[in-house]
């Protein structure tokens, strides 16, 4: 026995040692929208690539958009990482849109002094919705919520009354009444509480949390996603409309102002994002497209570097729009690179452009055009109505005039028809009368 211990003892000591879990760690802490649901979504994605314990989703939300909702919801249930949702700090909510981002992981769990529910469907604007879209839209909310509530293990009868009756919870209800798996003052305690305990998969499957001594993964925002989330706030993105409208109708009114025109076609385009009107990536295209047409307008006006200040602007901000750059130093569009590449690219343009506008006031130098303005002498006479031959710029060239030209005298070629060139004397010369026209004596 003795012996079979010491020959066990080296296998045991290269026995690998407990690996500790890994916990990613989301933020939903403001209201449900686009920029919101792509932060979820990037999360979830990366903790599934890092092949992570689990996603510890904190939210406090007064809830938002459906779709975006529909989106944050349909990837918890479908994502191969647990997802645990929690309702903390003391004080937070998670309402509206939030309570079925809340119901829909894997374990579901509330801070004390919080509350959810209150998940009735309602429109846009402040205004009552007729009766038929009433219910069409509640009847859609109440199934998509027991779609996936059930199947958690949860009550949906409860969790119903949150979209038809607008009913509200707080902690300790949504325990008692089956909504949530616990209530907990701590990340800490969460974490013992839910330790090895076995969780059951959207689709079937047992798997066993790994949460002692868990490493946690912050997963933080961009600065572009914290940018467009500012953006997306109806307060600014009103005034982004306001202010917008307002520059263009100030140059409109006063043109030549240069700067009201500017800056409001850049507010109104990021207004028209703020509203749900574009999305961020065509926002991102209209940006940079302005950016040109502020380099050209730059090239043919004076504004004294107004236009070309706004290019590089739009520029700018279409480029940390346009592309997509996730919380990776080495994936991510910075601004001080967009700059960069702007300002050059600002003065490149408007230097070439002013060049071609330019040229289309040179004088052609080869062929028939380029003798335009040249003076010569007639070699052959011009008569009424027929050509005659001049000698310019070293060659012989036929031409033709409106007034008869003798032979000798001096001509400025002022137009050409091919190969003809149009002709009249030289400022000086006097032309002999036309036939039938008096002498004076």
């Amino acid at each position: 026995m003795k012996k079979a211990a010491l020959l066990a003892l080296p296998w045991l000591l290269l026995a690998p040692a407990a690996r500790a879990g890994t916990v990613v760690e989301l933020r939903l802490t403001d209201i449900v929208h686009t920029i919101s649901a792509d932060y979820i979504v990037a999360g979830i994605d990366h903790a599934e690539k890092t092949r992570a314990d689990a996603v510890l989703i904190w939210i406090n939300t007064p809830g938002g958009l459906e779709p975006e909702m529909r989106r944050m919801v349909d990837r918890i249930t479908t994502s191969r990482v647990p997802v645990i949702t929690y309702v903390a700090p003391t004080g937070s909510r998670a309402t509206s849109a939030g309570f079925f981002i809340l119901l829909s992981a894997d374990v579901a769990v509330m801070a004390p002094g919080t509350t959810t529910g209150a998940a009735s469907p309602i429109l846009g604007v402040q205004q009552e919705m007729p009766e038929t879209l009433k219910k069409k839209a509640f009847s859609d909310a109440a199934a998509y919520l027991r779609s996936f509530v059930s199947k958690r293990g949860r009550n949906p009868e409860v969790a119903e009354l949150a979209v038809t009756e607008a009913k509200s919870f707080t902690e300790d209800e949504a325990l008692k009444q089956g909504l949530i798996d616990a209530v907990c003052e701590s990340r800490e305690k969460l974490f013992g509480q839910f330790n090895a305990r076995d969780v059951k998969r959207f689709d079937g499957r047992t798997e066993t949390l790994q949460l002692a001594d868990a490493r946690v993964e912050p997963w933080e925002m961009t600065d572009r996603q914290r940018f467009l989330s500012r953006i997306i706030d109806p307060n600014i993105a009103f005034l982004l409309f306001v202010f917008g409208a307002l520059g263009l109708y100030i140059e409109v009114s006063n043109p030549g102002f240069i700067l009201p025109g500017v800056a409001g076609g850049i507010c109104l385009i990021l207004a028209l994002f703020a509203f749900h009107l574009l999305p961020v990536n065509y926002a991102g295209v209209l940006l940079i497209i302005l950016a040109f047409a502020l380099f050209a307008l730059e090239a043919k006006f004076v504004s004294h570097g107004i236009l070309a200040s706004g290019g590089v602007a739009a520029m700018v901000l279409g480029a940390l729009m346009l592309v997509e750059s996730p919380p990776i130093p080495e994936l991510r569009v910075k601004w001080e690179l967009a700059l960069s590449v702007a300002l050059p690219f600002a003065v490149i343009t408007v230097i070439l452009l002013r060049q071609v506008l330019k040229s289309f006031g040179w004088r052609p130098t080869t062929g028939a055009e380029a003798l335009v303005g040249a003076v010569g002498e007639v070699r052959e006479e011009i008569a009424e109505g027929r050509k005659g031959i001049v000698w310019v710029s070293g060659e012989l060239w036929r031409a033709v005039a409106r007034l008869p030209i003798p032979a000798g005298k001096q001509v400025r070629v002022v137009g050409t028809q091919g190969l003809l060139l149009e002709v009249e004397p030289v400022s000086g010369d006097r032309l002999p009368a036309a036939s039938g026209e008096e002498k004076r004596s």
